[in-house]
């Protein structure tokens, strides 16, 4: 019994040394304050610079300084927008667009992912697919859109297979590269304890390439959107791609505009997203892929 008053002391003076440890300065909370305000001020300065050009650029073609027909103005496809959102045509175009990226999306993440495993598993055809992996991930996929157009003919498939081609490539080759740098120490153990080739995968290489994984399935996102932008060009009736092709031949600055405001936004609602789930995780003190399951007893063990 006074043993453990004793420890239950010293975790107390522990605890209330780990509060003292952790509470800010007055000098950090100065130094918080000025970051919040800097952050404040370029958020103004740049809601401020946007309304000024926009305001030029509406003036400019109010008073006949550039043609209107040519150039538009911010009036003009604000009221273009709202015609499309009334007989919800646009709806349709980014439905369309975000089908066609999450479905290409998902096939290069599975197919990527298999490829490496299978190339990671054996030497040999590692060492005769990756001329061939390279050759294909340096050809300019957009060359590749009217072939498959005749290929496939003129269908949403087409321009799955578009984006896929786009992002397919570089994401086998990131990950069969970063699957070749994991720790040997930890595979000679794994072995060294009996374990097999599924053992090593599935408790070593695949758990300690979560960061690599996530971080290729960022760039497939933005390399899948390109994709099937591209394939819209040449075989679509409707989408985002299929409104600039369209308002390029039309001559109207308005379609392409806001084909480009739907894309800048989206980016930036993702932006926001994945900020406030770093934020959330660093707050909740787990961070993906600073914890693996341990060959041994299965205990998690943080690094």
């Amino acid at each position: 019994m006074r043993w453990k008053r004793k420890k239950s002391t010293v975790a107390g003076q522990s605890a209330e040394a780990d509060g003292q440890w952790l509470a800010e300065s007055p000098a950090q909370r100065e130094y918080q304050e000025q970051e919040r305000l800097h952050r404040r001020n370029v958020t103004v300065c740049r809601a401020m610079l946007l309304a000024l050009l926009l305001a030029m650029w509406e003036l400019c073609a109010k008073l006949g300084i550039i043609d209107d027909f040519i150039f538009s103005s911010p009036s003009r496809v604000l009221f273009c927008f709202w015609g499309m959102v009334q007989d919800k045509s646009i709806l349709g175009h980014i439905g369309i667009t975000l089908f066609e990226t999450l479905v290409s999306f998902g096939l290069v993440v599975i197919l990527g992912l298999l490829v490496a495993v299978v190339l990671w598993s054996s030497r040999s055809v590692s060492e005769v697919m990756e001329p061939y992996l390279v050759m294909l991930n340096s050809l300019p996929k957009s060359a590749l859109a009217p072939m498959l157009i005749v290929w496939l003919g003129n269908h949403v498939h087409t321009i799955v297979v578009a984006a896929v081609s786009v992002a397919i490539f570089g994401s086998i080759l990131t990950l069969h590269n970063g699957f070749l740098s994991m720790d040997e120490d930890k595979i000679k153990l794994i072995r060294s304890l009996g374990g097999t080739r599924m053992d090593v995968l599935t408790k070593v290489l695949l758990p300690g390439s979560v960061p690599l994984i996530i971080s290729n399935m960022k760039v497939n996102i933005g390399l899948c959107l390109v994709g099937v932008i591209i394939g819209e060009f040449l075989a679509a009736q409707q989408g985002l791609g299929y409104l600039i092709i369209y308002g390029s031949q039309v001559f109207s600055w308005e379609y392409i505009l806001i084909e480009k405001c739907i894309m800048r936004g989206g980016w930036r609602i993702g932006g926001l997203l994945k900020k406030k789930y770093k934020e959330k995780k660093l707050n909740g003190g787990s961070i993906l892929g600073n914890q693996y399951t341990s060959f041994f007893d299965g205990r998690k063990v943080v690094k």
